[in-house]
Parts: structure tokens; C-alpha cells; sequence
């Protein structure tokens, strides 16, 4: 339990340093990855840590899906 309210720390202090989108993305990340790092050997922070990192990832990845599709495709014009 105790890893469990560290990894749920670490995030929140990630989160505060981080942008809007990448704290959403690291936040849902973080707290998956400490559960099932906790459930799968103890190893909580270091889930909470991965989590956040693929958090983040795919947040961003999303962002910039979502700004490309505002851009025309080479050549054209909107």
C-alpha cells in the first residue's frame, strides 16, 4: 500500500511539471501502471514511472493526430 500512495505522489508531482495534455496522459498512465506494477511483483513506482511515460506518449501522439487534421494536404488549400 505504501508504494501504491508513493507511485500516486510521483505522478502528482510529474503532473505539476508537466503540460495540460501531458499530465492527462501521464496521470491515467500512472496510476495503471502502479496498480499493475504492484500486483505483478511489487514493483509499483517503477509501473507508476512507465505508465506515465507511455501516458504521456500516446497524449502527445494524440495531439498531434488531432492538429494534423486541421492541416490541408500538400498542395491544396482550405
Amino acid at each position: 500500500m505504501k508504494t501504491l500512495a508513493a507511485a500516486l505522489i510521483a505522478a502528482a508531482a510529474l503532473a505539476a511539471a508537466a503540460t495540460p495534455a501531458a499530465a492527462k496522459g501521464c496521470l491515467k498512465g500512472a496510476v495503471v501502471g502502479g496498480v499493475a506494477g504492484h500486483y505483478a511483483g511489487h514493483h509499483g513506482v517503477l509501473g507508476a514511472m512507465a505508465g506515465c511515460a507511455y501516458g504521456r506518449h500516446r497524449a502527445n501522439e494524440q495531439g498531434r493526430d488531432r492538429q494534423g487534421q486541421r492541416q490541408p494536404p500538400a498542395g491544396e488549400k482550405l
